[in-house]
């Protein structure tokens, strides 16, 4: 059966490839995202593919806009069935040396981004009696990775903000779920890493860092394999809270469980090479 899916940051990367296999299966898609080329290029290929559509371009700051975009997509559509979370940007450097005004931005876009999406829509799903809510997080959500100290609080909050949601909305049928996906092969790391300048006592840890993540994104999980593992919680009747798109993520949140708090930061400061 064909259901109305609301997803954010839909133009490139996992959205994208989330988009395109949900438009195959002749579901409504409705979403916005910055990037205007995109969302251009975008409007054509479901045009093409007869899928039925509403795409804006609009930054998720804009909460004004979002409330303009939520009336625009119920008269078109009705109320969604699901709605995604999936706009984000990274944020990378030794907490030390971090701009803190750049950092709000950061939790600006993460989380209330995420909190104004969920918030305008819930009236809508709670007037249904149904509906699914969405968050993409990531594996730093619940493990914590040096020199992505406000990403990782971001995700953190991310979690516990959907974690708090669920027994709120849970009464009117409304299901919720996270995504948490390690690292995925695509250029949202690239745009963030940058090594401290000269003279910084954590400059040698962070370019190891640097180094060590970019071998690890040339075997991540590609934008196809992790929206292909999003969609089949989209479609899930009743999804999992916490949900994994592959194997390194699965594997280390079992030890983060399970091992001595000594252990894990052995292995985490080893995998990452920055003893």
């Amino acid at each position: 059966m064909s259901q109305t899916v609301l997803i954010t940051g839909l133009a490139q990367g996992m959205g994208l490839e989330v988009v395109r296999m949900l438009a195959a299966t002749g579901d409504k898609i409705a979403g916005f995202d910055v990037d205007a080329e995109g969302i251009e290029s975008l409007k054509k290929e479901l045009d093409g593919m007869g899928a039925q559509h509403y795409l804006q371009v609009m930054d998720i700051t804009n909460r004004p806009g979002i409330l303009k975009f939520k009336d625009a997509v119920i008269e078109k559509f009705g109320t969604p069935d699901i709605v995604v979370s999936n706009v984000g940007i990274g944020f990378f450097g030794p907490f030390e040396e971090i701009d803190l005004e750049k950092a709000l931005k950061c939790f600006e876009i993460n989380v209330i981004g995420a909190a104004a999406i969920f918030q305008a829509f819930i009236p809508h799903l709670r007037k249904a009696g149904k509906g699914k809510l969405i968050a993409m997080s990531s594996l730093v959500g619940q493990i914590p990775f040096p020199f992505e100290s406000i990403y990782t609080a971001t995700k953190f909050a991310i979690q516990g903000l959907v974690e708090s949601i669920q027994y709120e909305v849970a009464p009117f049928g409304i299901k919720v779920a996270i995504v948490e996906p390690a690292q995925v092969s695509t250029s949202f790391a690239a745009k963030i890493h940058k090594i401290p300048p000269e003279g910084s006592p954590y400059r040698d840890r962070a370019k190891r860092f640097i180094d060590r993540d970019n071998e690890l994104i040339k075997t991540a999980t590609t934008p196809v394999q992790a929206a292909e593992k999003i969609v089949k919680v989209i479609k899930d009747p009743k999804p999992a809270l916490h949900n994994q798109v592959d194997f390194n993520s699965t594997f280390f949140l079992v030890l983060n469980r399970f091992l001595p708090k000594s252990m894990k930061d052995f292995i985490l400061i080893n995998y990452m090479n920055i003893k």
